[in-house]
C-alpha cells in the first residue's frame, strides 16, 4: 500500500520528498519522529513498511515481556497471538499511525507498574513505567491521560498502593512525552486550551455521543467511518467483538478465585477508560482508536481461554479444547478476510492518488509546486508538492495567497468533475482526469514539454 492521508501528514514532517503538510491540533509528532530514521533519507514505502513491521513486532514482544512473572508464559504467548492476529493490528502495525504505539505503551506501562508495586527494588520496572508513559504522551497526549487515569487514581487514592517513586516516575514520563505538544500549543495554536478546543472541533465536538454502533459498522474493514452510515456487519464479522468483554469478565472471575485480582482488574480498568472517548464521546469511528483497548484486554481474555481448556474434567477436556480451537480458527479466518478487504480498498484509493500525482506532473505541476482543493493533501505529497487549503480542518492559507503564489509557482486546484473551479482558479486551464477536474495555473505551462499538454 502507498501512504494514506494521515500517513502523508506525519511522514511529510520529516521527509525530503515533499514540504511538510499542515499539522492540525489533534496530531502529535511522536510517530513522525519514530519513522524519521528511515523517512528522512528514503522515500521508499516498502522500506518504511518493513521497518515498522519489525519495530512493531519488537514492541509487542517487549510489552509482553514486562508481564513476565505476573502471568504464566503460556497466557502471555496466547495474549500476544490474540492481539497480533486482529486485522486492525496487522493493518496498523506497519502504518505510520500512532494508535498501535499507544497500545504498546499502555500494555507495557500497566505491566511495569504492577511489577514495581510487587517489588520495590525492581528498578527495571520503574524505568519501563517512565518510558512507556513517555511513549504514550509522545504519540497521543490526550489518549495518555485516559489510559493512565486508573494508575494515577490508585497511586494517589489508595494507601496500600501509595508509592511516591512510582507516582513520580509515571508523572515524569507523561510530562516528558507531552512537553513538546504543550510547547507547540502555545507557539502555534494560541495556548493549551485553544489547542484542545481546536482538536475537539476537528473531531466533531467531543461530548456525550454513543459511538458503539459506529465502531461496529467500522469492523467490516473501514479504516474511517465518518459519517458512519449503513447497516451493522454480518454477525460472523462482529461476534468476536461481543465475545471480548464476556471473556474478559471470565478472566476477572478466574483472577479473583486465584487471589490475583489486581493483575487482571488494573488492565481491565485502563482498557475501559481508554475506550470511553471513542465509544461515548465522539461522533464517528475508526477501528484503530480501540487498539489500546484490545491490547489491554488480551491478557485477561487469554487467561480465560487457558482456564476453559485446562480446568474442565478430564473426560470433557478434549471437547473444550476442540471447541475453543474451532472458535479460534473461525475467528482467524474472519480477521484475515476483513483484512484483505481493508487492504484492497485502501490500496485502490492510494493508487488513485498516485495516478493523479502523475497527471499533475504531466500537466507541468512539478516541484516546487502547490496543490489545493479536493484531497489535495495526500495527492500533493505523492506529487512532491506543498498542500494548501483555504477552508476545512486543514485550512492553512487564503485564496489571495494562492493566487499570488500561482503567479510564479506551478499550482493546481483539484475539484470534483461537476464542480466549478474555486474563485482563485478562475481563468486557469482546466483538465478532466477521472472523477476530478484539475485547474492548472499559467505558471505550470512553462513546465510542460512541447506536445504533452492537453
Amino acid at each position: 500500500m502507498g501512504l494514506g492521508w494521515d500517513e502523508a501528514v506525519y511522514v511529510s514532517q520529516v521527509s525530503g520528498h515533499a514540504p511538510a503538510a499542515f499539522f492540525s491540533a489533534p496530531r502529535a509528532r511522536g510517530i513522525s519522529l519514530l519513522v524519521a530514521p528511515v523517512a528522512s533519507w528514503s522515500s521508499s514505502t516498502e522500506l518504511l513498511r518493513v521497518y515498522l513491521a519489525l519495530l512493531s513486532g519488537l514492541g509487542l514482544f517487549l510489552a509482553l515481556r514486562a508481564w513476565r512473572g505476573l502471568f504464566p508464559v503460556r497466557v502471555l504467548a496466547l495474549a500476544g497471538a490474540l492481539f497480533a492476529t486482529l486485522w486492525v493490528t496487522v493493518f496498523y502495525g506497519p502504518e505510520v499511525m500512532p494508535n498501535y504505539w499507544v497500545a504498546i505503551g499502555a500494555l507495557t506501562g500497566v505491566g511495569c507498574l504492577l511489577r514495581a508495586q510487587a517489588d520495590r527494588s525492581d528498578r527495571a520496572a520503574l524505568w519501563g513505567l517512565g518510558a512507556s508513559a513517555a511513549l504514550l504522551a509522545w504519540m497521543r497526549p490526550t489518549d495518555a491521560v485516559w489510559v493512565t487515569l486508573p494508575l494515577l487514581a490508585l497511586l494517589v487514592c489508595l494507601r496500600r498502593w501509595w508509592r511516591p517513586r512510582s507516582l513520580a516516575v509515571l508523572v515524569a514520563g507523561l510530562a516528558t512525552g507531552a512537553v513538546g505538544w504543550i510547547v507547540e500549543a502555545y507557539v502555534s495554536f494560541g495556548g493549551l486550551g485553544a489547542r484542545l478546543a481546536d482538536a475537539s472541533r476537528i473531531q466533531g465536538g467531543l461530548g456525550w455521543n454513543i459511538a458503539i454502533g459506529d465502531q461496529l459498522r467500522s469492523l467490516r474493514g473501514q479504516t474511517l467511518c465518518r459519517p458512519c452510515t449503513g447497516s451493522i456487519p454480518a454477525p460472523e464479522l462482529i461476534a468476536w467483538w461481543f465475545a471480548l468483554p464476556l471473556l474478559a469478565a471470565l478472566g476477572l472471575v478466574v483472577a479473583v478465585r486465584s487471589r490475583r485480582t489486581a493483575r487482571t482488574l488494573l488492565p481491565l480498568a485502563c482498557a475501559t477508560t481508554a475506550s470511553i472517548p471513542y465509544l461515548f464521546m465522539i461522533g464517528y469511528a475508526a477501528p484503530r482508536f480501540l487498539l489500546p483497548f484490545y491490547a489491554l484486554l488480551a491478557i485477561p481474555v487469554a487467561d480465560a481461554l487457558i482456564h476453559l481448556v485446562t480446568t474442565t474434567r478430564r473426560a470433557w477436556r478434549p471437547v473444550a479444547v476442540t471447541l475453543v480451537a474451532l472458535a479460534m480458527a473461525g475467528h482467524l479466518a474472519v480477521q484475515y478476510a476483513v483484512l484483505k478487504d481493508a487492504v484492497d480498498g485502501s490500496t485502490a484509493s492510494r493508487r488513485d492518488w498516485a495516478g493523479t500525482a502523475s497527471e499533475l506532473h504531466r500537466l507541468g505541476v512539478r516541484p516546487p509546486c502547490v496543490v489545493s482543493g479536493s484531497e489535495a493533501l495526500p495527492i500533493a505529497f505523492y506529487a512532491g508538492c506543498a498542500s494548501a487549503q483555504t477552508h476545512g480542518h486543514n485550512a492553512s492559507t487564503t485564496g489571495a495567497d494562492i493566487q499570488r503564489t500561482a503567479q510564479h509557482t506551478p499550482t493546481a486546484a483539484l475539484a470534483a468533475a461537476e464542480d466549478e473551479p474555486p474563485g482563485y482558479a478562475q481563468g486557469w486551464s482546466s483538465h478532466r482526469f477521472g472523477d476530478l477536474r484539475i485547474h492548472v495555473s499559467p505558471a505550470a505551462r512553462d513546465q510542460v514539454p512541447n506536445g504533452t499538454g492537453s
